[in-house]
């Protein structure tokens, strides 16, 4: 048993040593080019599948294989882990840098939620709203990280008003009786005193019965409270479910809009421009395009798919608007929410600059090349210099020059508050500082994405991806919907268990050749994929979204598979009605394009 537990322990170690070895003497028996970048494609395939070694690591291997083997110099190779993504995706951190400093991201949230209401269905459609607008444009990651903890302050709210109402046969109120007006004031009067008396005596964090704590708890400052307590009613616990099975969702699926909302989509965008730099058609405003219809069908068929899991069917109830009766719990967790909003403040400078930004980023974005008007780029004289990433890239420069304070006098300048001594000290401070980018830059993903450019450049310099391509001949009799079903299905599997990012790096080059081999517009078996690639929902080990989520102890992973089946069922559902509607004039896919056939004419000599 002990020399089973070490090799336990050690089984990472063994992986990393013993699958080159047991694979070398595939170069060595047919030394040509094709069966060393097979070796080496394996290798990292291996390494990221397992996740042996961290996936940054990982994307190195080309760097230091391929020129080893012959099939790249060291040049070309080191050329392929920086490309125009790569300062994409720099610009936009800067912006988001700037969204989450100034605290932007936070006031959008909270105000989408008092929009929505504190009626448990629509709360969840509130909810899933501001984090699909949010993962637009900041990462899946960063964005379930901060809209969570605002999550599980409601969340914490109705518990404890549910014991109060476990107590309380009365559980409705009028919000227009005068009676339930003092009711109120009685509880706010208690909760003031009681904060005042844990101030003094921080012993007694106990969940009050009517107690409506005013700062939003971080994950790890909760514990007992969230893990715990137990649930007043199973309906709580359902409702405590949902609510956070669908920021986890509604994150995934609002990467999928922008080309910038998640890096798989950049892996695709660079993977697909290297290889057909003739197709002028993926840009940010052709996939906005495609992808909104079904980020907006996806919000809703998954809101519905949740609501019937976790709350029932009964919308009526979970979903009224009127405000005439509420259940105390509700006014509870809308004046929480309210108080939220209030600390922020008045929208401040830095906030209006960093929407200035975002809006001028995003217009910039679409007016660039929309296809039917000429766009901005037509002012230059010379084409073809200017991408998404000059305006990313220009944008995120100015936020370290403009000052974060304004530039005239204010009238209201006598009211500074204290925090801003560190500002005055420095009046030209910049909107976000190099520490405030390096603390979001998600430098692995750069190299990972890089790591998979390296092993598309091998395999196509090489002929393996060629190779590929006439081993699938035989699906050639298959429909082009068939084809694409297969690859979403395959490709949604496999992200389960594996990284999105590595997933998708691996299946691009196979579905890039079996889809030339078959005459098939490649954009048909490749966008779909692409999307598919996010839907790794089943498992906390999916992504990064579903292990934060987990990790606030409200669902278990039964829940995570039962709802995440679901959940991917639609994802590839409304993809391929996607594909074979409003994809098919957008893109042209009805027919095979000349950039592919070019390329593999090229490819074939």
């Amino acid at each position: 048993m002990d020399l089973i537990k070490k090799i336990w322990t050690a089984r990472k170690l063994i992986l990393v040593v013993m699958i080159p070895l047991s694979l070398l003497p595939l170069p060595l028996i047919h030394p040509c080019s094709e069966s060393s970048c097979a070796y080496v494609l394996i290798v990292t395939a291996v390494y990221w599948v397992s996740e042996a070694v961290p996936l940054g690591a990982a994307a190195l291997v080309p760097a230091f294989l391929y020129p080893m083997f012959g099939v790249l110099k060291s040049s070309e190779v080191a050329s392929e882990y920086f490309k125009d993504t790569t300062l994409l995706l720099m610009g936009v951190i800067c912006l988001a840098a700037s969204i989450e400093k100034w605290n932007l991201h936070k006031r959008i949230a909270l105000r989408m939620v008092m929009i929505a209401g504190a009626k448990p269905g629509m709360l969840v459609l509130g909810f899933m709203c501001c984090t699909v607008f949010l993962s637009m444009w900041l990462s899946n990651t960063s964005t379930t990280a901060m809209v969570m903890p605002i999550a599980e302050a409601v969340l914490q709210q109705l518990i404890c008003t549910g014991i109060a109402d476990s107590l309380d046969d009365s559980v409705t109120v009028d919000t227009q009786d005068e009676e339930s007006d003092k009711e109120e004031n009685e509880e706010l009067s208690k909760n003031h005193l009681e904060l005042l008396d844990r101030k003094h005596n921080e012993k007694h964090e106990v969940c009050m019965l009517n107690e409506a704590p005013i700062s939003i708890p971080a994950p790890p400052k909760k514990p007992k409270i969230r893990r715990d307590s137990l649930y007043p009613t199973k309906r709580d616990h359902m409702i405590c479910k949902c609510l956070s099975l669908s920021i986890t969702y509604a994150a995934t699926i609002g990467g999928l809009i922008t080309i910038t909302g998640t890096s798989t989509n950049l892996i695709f965008a660079e993977q697909f421009n290297n290889r057909y730099p003739e197709a002028k058609v993926i840009n940010f405003g052709t996939w906005f395009i495609f992808s909104l219809p079904i980020a907006l069908i996806m919000l809703m068929l998954t809101w519905i798919w949740l609501h019937c899991l976790f709350l029932g069917c009964n919308f009526r109830e979970t979903c009224s608007l009127s405000k005439k009766r509420k259940t105390r719990r509700e006014l509870l967790s809308e004046k929480r929410i309210h108080e939220e909003y209030q600390k922020l403040g008045p929208i401040s400078y830095p906030e209006v600059v960093t929407g200035i930004f975002f809006i001028l980023m995003t217009v910039l974005w679409f007016t660039r090349e929309p296809g039917f008007v000429p766009g901005w780029t037509s002012l230059f004289e010379k084409k073809g210099y200017r991408t998404d990433a000059t305006v990313s890239v220009l944008l995120g420069f100015l936020l370290f020059l403009i000052p974060a304070r304004k530039p005239w006098p204010s009238a209201f300048s006598s009211e500074s508050d204290d925090d801003d001594d560190e500002e005055e000290e420095d009046p030209l401070a910049p909107m976000i500082t190099w520490k405030d980018f390096q603390r979001l830059m998600p430098w692995e993903i750069v190299i990972l994405v890089g790591g998979g450019y390296a092993l598309a450049a091998g395999c196509k310099v090489s002929g393996l991806s060629m190779w590929i391509g006439r081993q699938l001949e035989p699906m050639s009799g298959l429909p082009p919907w068939a084809v694409t079903l297969l690859a979403c299905l395959l490709v949604s599997a496999v992200t389960e268990f594996a990284s999105n990012p590595a997933t998708l790096t691996v299946f691009l080059p196979i579905l890039s050749a079996l889809s030339e081999t078959l005459h098939i517009n490649p954009l048909h078996t490749l966008i779909p994929a692409t999307m598919c690639v996010s839907f790794g929902v089943m498992l906390p080990v999916g992504n990064p979204p579903n292990a934060i989520v987990f990790s606030y102890g409200h669902v278990q992973i039964s829940d995570m598979v039962k709802a995440g089946f679901g959940v991917n069922l639609i994802g590839v559902f409304v993809v391929m009605l996607a594909i074979m509607t409003w994809g098919e004039p957008l893109f042209h896919l009805s027919e095979f394009p000349t950039w592919a056939l070019m390329r593999n004419v090229t490819g074939s000599f």
